[in-house]
């Protein structure tokens, strides 16, 4: 079965006119937008929602949040891991307020930060901790350590990975195989082939050969790729990795900001993992601002002299905010209260169901799509399952990604966008579900008529 693009895009111009026709409100401030923000919004990747213009959101609670026209939708997005564990929750909203009450920075450590540090050791396994604004910050500083620890100036990658806005890491393959900047990435200060270096996913043989050149400090890398879409690890490959960096004396960081879907410790609670580092962002604060990452007892003790030195304030690692009272007390009522197994539990079987109905409608209409999962976190693909972060961006659909992402928005539910994602929280249901492959049954029937 193939797809007729002129039947697409007719489809898709006729969810655009019922966009712009449900949503007066948002376009009235949209339009005020453009007057005093750069592209009308907040942040540049505000853009890329579906709909002729951005989406204004009034409240969100639980997994739903409503918009300026008084519509309602199912939140499969949540904020893109942000608010995985469902928005406006009650105990981090009280600690927050308590806490904003009492101070919320004084550049001192506040009563929350050492139950902080240990429940996060609980949790992933790794001792001893430091908190940062964001996984961008928290990643960006481990590099430091890493080049500080092993005097290696570079640092290793997956291809088409993500980790936020690190300028090592914004680095992909060129079809001849050299390291050339990511596709979009503005204004990069140096060649990225002079800091980084990228392998595939999946390819332990290239990871071998490009380490064996002794100048890598670690190798930075999410243990199934989530940003290019999910891309799942062959078997033996994580372990693999760790074989392979020990034998070339390199560090390993596991960026786990969004992996942590596969359960309370991430995937490396989940599937075993001993890395060096792991980093841990978005979800830890229940939508506050904050991130930690975590290292070895072996890393820790190294760190420890220079950590103490006279000059570590121009370091290169924290920032004046930094584990300030408020992120930390937001922290602690999360971690107390959500992103446990009991909380898993409901959420997983919810993603495996989305992930189960979308397959249905794919087989019914035989379709070569398929669908992947991780965790409380499923994604469907136009193709067959990517090995590697290469064959996934050589496979993007932006037309059908598009039509699907605003034929859903149309109908109450929102996807995460740069993807075909759900994320699942404990507040979805059966039935927000059974919506969705309601919807993506429709599109399809209307897709191949």
């Amino acid at each position: 079965m193939t797809i007729k693009r002129d039947r697409l895009a007719a489809l898709h111009a006729d969810e655009e006119a019922r966009f712009v026709r449900e949503h007066p409100r948002s376009a009235e401030l949209a339009a005020q937008a453009q007057h005093s923000l750069l592209a009308g919004v907040p942040m540049p990747w505000m853009t890329r929602w579906p709909g002729a213009f951005p989406l204004f959101f009034e409240s969100a609670v639980g997994a739903r949040f409503r918009d300026v026209d008084g519509r309602e939708y199912v939140d499969l997005c949540l904020g893109d891991t942000g608010a995985m564990t469902g928005h406006a929750l009650p105990q981090v909203a009280e600690a927050v307020a308590s806490r904003a009450s009492t101070g919320i920075t004084t550049m001192l450590p506040s009563t929350d930060a050492a139950w902080v540090g240990e429940e996060l050791g609980r949790r992933f396994g790794l001792p001893v901790w430091q908190m940062a604004m964001s996984a961008t910050d928290a990643n960006r500083f481990v590099l430091r350590f890493a080049r500080h620890l092993t005097g290696r100036p570079k640092v290793a990658v997956m291809n088409w990975c993500y980790h936020g806005t690190v300028d090592e890491t914004l680095a992909v393959l060129s079809s001849s195989g050299q390291v050339v900047p990511r596709p979009g990435a503005l204004g990069p200060q140096v060649p990225v082939s002079e800091t980084t270096a990228v392998v595939e996913f999946n390819d332990l043989d290239a990871l071998d050969r490009r380490l064996a050149l002794g100048d890598i400090a670690c190798v930075l890398m999410e243990p199934a790729l989530t940003n290019i879409g999910i891309v799942l690890p062959e078997s033996g490959y994580l372990a693999g990795v760790r074989e392979v960096t020990r034998k070339h004396d390199v560090l390993l960081v596991i960026d786990e900001t969004h992996t942590m879907c596969a359960g309370p410790g991430g995937a490396t609670r989940a599937w075993g993992l001993e890395p060096d580092f792991v980093v841990v962002g978005k979800a830890i604060g229940g939508g506050v601002p904050v991130a930690a990452y975590g290292m070895t007892a072996e890393v820790a003790h190294v760190l420890n002299g220079p950590m103490l030195g006279e000059e570590i304030d121009v370091a290169g690692v924290g920032g004046t905010l930094t584990g300030n009272a408020l992120a930390l007390a937001a922290t602690r009522a999360t971690l107390s209260t959500c992103l446990r197994d009991e909380d898993f539990d409901v959420a997983v079987p919810l993603a495996s169901r989305w992930a189960d109905g979308v397959a249905g409608v794919i087989e019914e209409h035989g379709l070569p799509w398929t669908v992947q999962r991780l965790g409380c976190r499923a994604e469907y693909w136009f193709r067959t399952p990517p090995r590697n972060g290469g064959e996934a961006a050589a496979s993007g659909d932006h037309d059908l990604e598009a039509f699907f992402h605003l034929w859903c928005l149309n109908r109450g539910i929102l996807l995460t966008p740069f993807h075909n994602m759900a994320l699942f929280s404990p507040f979805h249901t059966t039935a927000d579900v059974d919506l969705h492959t309601a919807a993506f049954e429709q599109a399809v029937a209307a897709l191949v008529g």
